[in-house]
């Protein structure tokens, strides 16, 4: 599980990685890597994409850390290099055709592989859930995303949006109105 660290402590890891401390990284890719993974996979619904997408985002903070300072935005910044990577990809699928067997085993694979054991809710309510989400305009869907899977605050959400901490507010319970099922 990601451990939390306050200001001072975040300051001092991010200096000591942007050194070249191997330990100090480490820390900050346990700290977070989880919450950037729940955030990628539950809007691709895409394990193995969230995963790579996941890598690929520690992979430019790490190109980056030597230029960045720490002010407070560190969070910010990993979750919107995290959804950036995600949009550029998605953008790049529709360009290229998928062919629909792969995509179908895959599902059917999923299918096979999980068991409702496995699950704290009934399979067919998580895709209520999940269809309702989808039907919400996607800047909706963003702040679900964050909300609900990467954990971040709404103070959060609103530096990685670039919006008010009040229209974020007022956007999560206008979309969370909307997908009660």
């Amino acid at each position: 599980m990601s451990q939390e660290y306050t200001k001072l402590e975040l300051k001092t890891l991010l200096a000591q990685a942007s050194a070249g401390d191997e330990f100090a990284w480490r820390q900050i890719v346990d700290a977070y890597a989880f919450r950037v993974f729940a955030l990628l996979r539950s809007k691709c619904l895409n394990d193995d994409l969230a995963e790579e997408i996941t890598q690929s985002t520690f992979c430019t903070v790490a190109e980056k850390i030597g230029g960045y300072t720490e002010t407070g935005k560190f969070e910010p910044w990993l979750f919107r290099i995290a959804m950036n990577r995600l949009r550029d990809e998605m953008r790049r699928r529709k360009r290229h055709a998928v062919p629909m067997e792969n995509e179908m085993i895959g599902i059917l694979s999923k299918g096979i592989n999980e068991t409702s054991s496995d699950n704290e809710f009934d399979e067919p309510i998580l895709n209520q859930l999940r269809n309702a989400v989808r039907m919400l305009p996607s800047s909706d869907q963003d702040i679900i995303h964050m909300r609900h899977s990467a954990g971040m605050s709404y103070k959060q959400i609103a530096n990685v949006l670039g919006e008010p901490l009040g229209t974020v507010l007022a956007r999560q319970h206008r979309a969370l109105k909307k997908i009660r099922i």
